[in-house]
């Protein structure tokens, strides 16, 4: 049961070299001609210090660590922006990537300036002040809500008034989004809900807890809540399917669920908890994370020996084990080990 133990990190090694984390996989299978992106990379970069909080010398993880740190400085640009797409032959395939990839290489940076060791916090906090130059460029509701999460964790780990401006402005635009879209039937910040679902909600949510404003605070677990009663279904979390997503009005899609919806709700639901201590969110969060055990639809485990399986279709899983997958679950993993690591931690007198 993930939930309650510490997946290996066998199969994101086995993805991984010195460059990064390769994209996709066949089966269980590097796939190296998909290459590498900033996406995947800040979410390893984010799970391998999770790891590192959790099995202090974890000679993998640190060395994966500064391999997927070096990434994101290498992908930088000169305004501070991101590329996100290298070929396996280590040559940059865009100009400059898109405001999601900006949006999460904020949040792994600041991610790190709290929880990197020794120097790499310096580093990452160098990248992150650079990259902040981009923060109006973002623009996109999800790509600011990453930033809102990179934005909370650096403001943690270095209070500072840049820091706490950017929380509060981007605050403000899903505060204003949410109120702009809502109405008795539909509590959410545009008129569909597509990809990463409850990143949103969680944006808010920490940048209310970190400013101290209850109305960030108290407008993001509305939404959550909101977001909860239609993906759970009899304490099942049936998240959002690609094949069509939900739009205002229609019907929702039911397949192909993806693993990152499920590490998202899971993140969301136990900031949620953190910053309300109704343990209703953390049932919420047991039902996400269940959702990789096989308690989900159609009944098919999805974690494999460290890995995960792309996505579950009707009756059936896509078996392929690539990065995002693997990471989405290896993060819902980690984050329930940290809660429990914190517990017993201050448990001792």
């Amino acid at each position: 049961m993930i939930a309650t133990s510490l997946p290996p990190l066998d199969h994101l090694v086995a993805l991984s070299d010195e460059v990064g984390v390769i994209q996709h996989a066949l089966e269980n299978v590097p796939n190296r001609s998909t290459g590498y992106c900033t996406d995947d990379v800040a979410r390893a970069l984010m799970v391998v210090l999770a790891r590192m909080r959790i099995v202090p010398r974890d000679a993998r993880a640190e060395r994966l660590a500064t391999a997927y740190l070096a990434f994101l400085a290498d992908a930088q640009l000169p305004d501070g922006r991101f590329h996100n797409f290298m070929s396996y032959e280590r040559h940059w395939l865009d100009d400059v990537g898109t405001r999601d990839s900006n949006g999460r290489a904020l949040w792994a940076l600041g991610y790190a300036m709290r929880y990197a060791p020794d120097r790499r916090r310096r580093v990452a906090k160098a990248l992150f002040e650079k990259a902040l130059r981009a923060l109006e460029w973002l623009e996109y509701p999800l790509s600011e809500a990453y930033a809102m999460l990179g934005l909370a964790h650096a403001h943690s780990a270095a209070p500072s008034p840049a820091y706490a401006a950017g929380l509060r402005l981007l605050g403000a635009r899903s505060l204003e989004r949410l109120a702009a879209s809502s109405d008795a039937s539909w509590t959410w910040f545009d008129d569909a809900m597509t990809y990463d679902v409850a990143r949103q909600p969680e944006g808010l949510i920490r940048a209310g807890m970190v400013l101290q404003h209850r109305p960030f605070l108290d407008a993001g677990a509305l939404a959550l809540d909101f977001y909860e009663k239609i993906v759970l279904e009899n304490e099942i979390f049936v998240p959002i399917g690609n094949a069509g997503w939900y739009v205002r009005g229609g019907q929702r899609a039911r397949y192909d669920q993806q693993p990152l919806e499920a590490a998202a709700m899971v993140d969301a639901e136990l900031a949620a908890l953190d910053a309300t201590g109704n343990l209703a969110y953390l049932r919420a969060a047991q039902a996400a994370i269940a959702w990789f055990e096989g308690r989900n639809s159609e009944g098919i485990v999805m974690a494999h020996d460290g890995g995960c399986y792309d996505g579950l279709g009707s009756g059936a899983a896509n078996r392929n084990m690539g990065a995002e997958s693997t990471l989405a679950m290896l993060s819902a993993a980690y984050a329930f080990a940290l809660r429990r690591h914190a517990t017993r931690v201050a448990a001792v007198p």
